[in-house]
């Protein structure tokens, strides 16, 4: 076998082997990215349909927890970064169930009727959507931060 023969034969080989190293190594980076990647995903939805109807917030409470799904799936092994996958299951959680909440009383409140009873109807709805609303600025801010957090981590080597 010829020299060059060798090395056509080598060369291709030792490349894919490298690849698929390469591939399967799940870097800090790879994992950064991808918890990135699913949380970007779930802030997009919060950000694009804040302030919509009862049909959309519901939908979006239902979006989000498959969000919260996905971030569930990762299958991080960084340790830190598993304690932030964890605390944005939370935060997601926490989102779903406070936009559900303020839905269902939007629309309670949109459906009482012109009487004693809706009016009573309406304002205990007010109130649910305040407290659900209340939560969702304080996972907001929690979010915020635990994203600064995952950036500081996954910037640094």
């Amino acid at each position: 076998m010829s020299i060059l023969r060798k090395y056509t034969v080598i060369v291709p080989l030792s490349l894919s082997i490298a690849l698929l190293v390469t591939a399967c190594n799940d870097s800090k980076a790879s994992q950064c990215q991808r918890l990135i990647d699913v949380v970007n995903k779930g802030s997009e939805l919060i950000d694009n349909n804040k302030g919509q109807q009862v049909t959309t917030s519901l939908q979006l409470s239902k979006d989000l927890e498959a969000v919260t799904k996905q971030i569930k799936e990762l299958k991080l092994k960084d340790p830190k970064l598993q304690e932030f996958q964890s605390r944005f299951v939370q935060i997601f959680e926490t989102f779903s169930q406070a936009i559900a909440k303020a839905g269902k009383a939007l629309g309670s409140a949109k459906n009482a009727q012109d009487s004693s009873e809706g009016r009573a109807k309406i304002q205990k709805a007010r109130g649910e959507i305040d407290t659900a609303l209340t939560a969702a600025a304080n996972t907001a801010k929690q979010s915020d931060d635990l994203a600064g957090q995952v950036n500081k981590y996954c910037s640094q080597k």
